[in-house]
């Protein structure tokens, strides 16, 4: 099947606005581009963000307004199957959310971003450069949090919770929700921070949750990653036990030019808990870039 994205039409690239990127299989990836409020040290510099399982755009929201005001544009989008995106007619892979960033990276002009990752997004990321090296070579450079390029082997126990109508239900119960969800964030994360990964994942469709903890089985993209020759930074909670930190260093040490932060005392959902080391990793990406 060919990477190559469609021709950019004229409504994805307007400056701001909601549009619909729709994938060679089908799938309508609703997305988001957001001019930057002011000019700024990020001016001319496109970045985009590509959230993790049973999340979405939302997950963004303090990244992208600190962004925006930094003088960067920004694109987002709902990974298919999450929020106002819808599935396609392949099965949830691994390889078919790289290849639906490249379809968004494409038809929104972003080839030369800033391309962020988080968890499953970061899978995402790593799957559009392994696959596509001279490709991500335009990329201004990599921030990828939280994620793993291999040992993935989620339980068939934890699969079948994620897709269970009775996880589903306590999910929607606000308290329990934050209960039943409280490994995935570091101890002193922010009540409101809390509340707002319940709701992402209370959205989430069971069936979507649960095909895409199984889609990461067996997934190892080291290899691949030693072509992928741009500048990245990457990002681990001291205390995620999501995605181990560790994961995230082999991340690091497998890229040709990367460097790896372990950031003290978060969890897992670093967008949520440390926006402003996010937006200082992107920022010292684009400085590198123009000097």
């Amino acid at each position: 099947m060919s990477r190559t994205p469609a021709a950019p039409t004229a409504a994805a690239l307007s400056p701001t606005g909601e549009t619909t990127v729709r994938t060679d299989d089908g799938a309508a990836l609703a997305v988001t581009v957001l001019a930057p409020l002011r000019a700024g040290a990020g001016s001319g510099t496109t970045v985009v963000l590509a959230h993790g399982w049973a999340a979405g755009r939302r997950v963004w929201s303090t990244v992208t307004d600190r962004l925006i005001r930094s003088g960067h544009r920004v694109v987002l989008y709902d990974q298919r199957g999450h929020g106002a995106s819808g599935l396609g007619k392949e099965p949830i892979s691994v390889r078919r959310f790289g290849e639906d960033l490249a379809a968004v990276l494409g038809e929104t002009g972003s080839r030369d971003a800033v391309l962020v990752g988080h968890s499953g997004g970061g899978f995402a990321a790593m799957a559009y450069a392994t696959a596509d090296p001279a490709g991500a070579r335009r990329l201004r450079g990599l921030v990828l949090l939280g994620t793993a390029a291999h040992d993935q082997e989620t339980p068939d126990g934890e699969v079948r919770m994620m897709g269970s109508a009775l996880f589903s239900r306590a999910l929607r119960r606000p308290a329990l929700g934050r209960r039943l969800l409280g490994q995935t964030m570091g101890k002193k994360a922010d009540p409101y921070a809390r509340e707002v990964n319940r709701q992402m994942f209370a959205a989430a469709s069971p069936q979507v949750r649960a095909d895409c903890f199984r889609a990461s089985r067996g997934m190892d993209l080291r290899a691949g990653l030693a072509a992928v020759r741009v500048p990245a930074v990457v990002l681990a909670g001291e205390h995620d036990r999501v995605v181990k930190p560790e994961l995230g260093r082999a991340v690091a040490e497998a890229l040709p030019d990367a460097r790896f932060d372990l950031l003290p005392v978060a969890g897992h959902m670093l967008p949520l808990e440390r926006p402003d080391e996010i937006v200082r990793a992107v920022a010292g990406l684009v400085a590198r870039s123009r000097a």
